[in-house]
């Protein structure tokens, strides 16, 4: 009862929420708890009230609810025993903190992994009427890691009748045994509607397995993938699998994401995406996407640093249809070290994925949710005018630069290097463009403040390549206190990374090295506002 009121207190100072009497309904300001709330907790992404957090899991929508769940530590700010943690939304933006869902047993830790809504009851778990959902996890057997067993993961299953805010762990656990692989975890399931049955993608060391079910609970194994495919020099982690139809057409193709660590183009950990088809039992490689493999050995689905493990939610309703898609906002190089104390780290913009074909390649579109748009609060706007060497973009206009969604479209690019610089009166700037000459993007964090806690943090500028110099860009900007989100010409190519200034950041410039004129076809500057709750 002590720890549950201690927890009570600190999330009521964290968040500043208003007494509820009437002698007294004056907000707590929150700057007086701790300095880092107000620097450094973010606006509008998720972050838990206190402690540890990493990879999103078990993500469902039912009932006008998405449900976000994560790898959770609730007894310290660095990874330890883990739980799954809870939350629920309305519209992936604004995020209510929910009591944790599932804890650790005698069986093990409560690793990553899904859940699904089993509309049909083909668990046979419904009570009263009441449709379960079944989420599948890892279990992580520590006594067994620290023994050196290799069988120390394994699968498991439990289930829910309150719509995700209670679970009864199966009592047949684990339902699926590990195979003598060290490293088996992170199971993903969907119900293929194609062929009438639940199919499970796990990692397991540097290739994925897939299994099929028709009940939940007996699960057998069907094909692998991935040997000798992608980027091998780290451990697979955090799989998804599911179909998608290319953007204007009525093909379909299988998209398979596979989280690894270490490995990523810019360092650190990453996630990279495969395209093919699948018959139910094995996932084959698209020639056309076997063949860009072959030139790139990787396709990222993000190539900026702080985007990993991200899932889809499950249960998205036909007359939605999108594919939603949430990550941790982090780093395994350095996330346990980040300067946050009362939490550490946040979770990605949701997003909607988009499959499209261009030029004759498979490319996986990211956007942020159009639910975003209804926090934007314009700004500034402004249409077809001329830069030249240097232009202010947020200044002395009032606007706040710490949360703000920028849509910017130039044309008229020059062989030159376009740079946001956005920076305070201390000295700190976080600089990430377009270098037309060198033909890539980039993101330079080296001088962005607090950089020392980590040799990695900010050991090298983060950078992709384009093929030709681009004479035409539209580039959606997402800041938030203490990350950096780029989706540049509708989300081909993102970047995500975190920053930790040392007070907030004041101007957002953009400059060109060479006095290169450039167009801005047009330009819309929003904060984001909360709603009236």
């Amino acid at each position: 009862m002590k720890k549950l009121f201690l927890f009570a207190v600190l999330s009521f100072l964290v968040f500043g929420c208003k007494k509820k009497s009437e002698s007294n309904k004056k907000v707590i300001n929150e700057t007086l708890v701790n300095p880092e709330e107000s620097l450094y907790r973010p606006n509008f992404h998720f972050t838990p009230h206190k402690n540890w957090m990493n990879d999103p899991n078990g993500m469902f929508y039912l009932n006008g609810y998405y449900h976000l769940y994560f790898q959770y530590y609730p007894d310290s700010n660095v990874w330890g025993p883990m739980h799954w943690g809870h939350a629920k939304s309305k519209d992936m933006i604004s995020w209510e903190e929910q009591p944790i869902a599932i804890y650790p047993d005698s069986l093990g830790y409560i690793f990553s992994g899904s859940a699904v809504v089993d509309i049909n009851n083909s668990s046979g778990f419904a009570k009263d009427g009441k449709l379960p959902v079944v989420a599948m996890y890892t279990l992580h057997n520590i006594d067994g890691e620290k023994s050196g067993e290799i069988d120390f993961q394994s699968q498991a299953i439990a289930f829910s009748l309150d719509e995700g805010q209670t679970y009864k762990k199966f009592e047949g656990n684990p339902v699926i045994k590990n195979p003598q692989i060290k490293d088996f975890r992170d199971p993903k399931v969907i119900w293929d509607e194609a062929h009438e049955k639940w199919v499970m993608v796990l990692a397991a060391g540097n290739k994925l397995m897939f299994y099929s079910s028709s009940n939940l609970k007996d699960w057998k194994f069907e094909s692998d993938f991935g040997e000798h495919i992608g980027i091998q020099d780290g451990v697979w982690e955090c799989p998804d699998f599911f179909p998608m139809k290319i953007e204007g057409t009525n093909e379909t193709k299988w998209v398979a994401l596979q989280s690894i660590n270490p490995g990523h183009l810019n360092g650190g950990s990453g996630t990279e995406y495969f395209v093919g088809d699948f018959d139910g039992k094995t996932f084959v490689l698209d020639e056309i996407f076997a063949k860009q493999l072959s030139d790139k050995k990787a396709i990222w689905l993000d190539y900026g640093r702080d985007n990993y493990a991200g899932v889809t939610w499950s249960n998205i309703p036909d007359s939605d249809g999108r594919k939603l898609f949430i990550a941790w906002m982090s780093n395994w190089d350095y996330a346990q070290v980040v300067p946050t104390t009362i939490w550490r780290s946040a979770m990605t913009i949701p997003r909607e994925l988009k499959l499209k074909k261009v030029n004759d390649q498979y490319i996986l579109f990211s956007q942020p949710v159009k639910e975003l748009d209804s926090y934007k609060n314009p700004k500034l706007e402004q249409k077809n005018f001329t830069v030249k060497e240097s232009f202010t973009l947020i200044g002395n206009n009032n606007i706040d630069v710490n949360k703000s969604i920028i849509d910017i479209e130039f044309s008229n690019l020059k062989d030159d290097i376009y740079t946001f610089n956005m920076s305070n009166s201390h000295g700190d700037v976080l600089s990430f463009g377009i270098n037309n000459k060198g033909h890539y993007y980039f993101i330079d964090r080296t001088k962005s403040g607090k950089i020392d806690f980590s040799d990695k943090f900010a050991n090298k500028i983060s950078k992709t390549s384009f093929e030709t110099p681009q004479e035409k860009i539209n580039l959606q900007i997402i800041i938030d206190k203490t990350s950096l989100e780029l989706f540049f010409n509708n989300g081909d190519t993102v970047m995500t990374e975190i920053f930790f200034p040392n007070q907030p950041m004041e101007t957002l410039k953009l400059d060109t090295l060479n006095s290169a004129e450039v167009n801005i076809d047009n330009l819309v500057i929003s904060e984001f506002e909360l709603k009236n709750q």
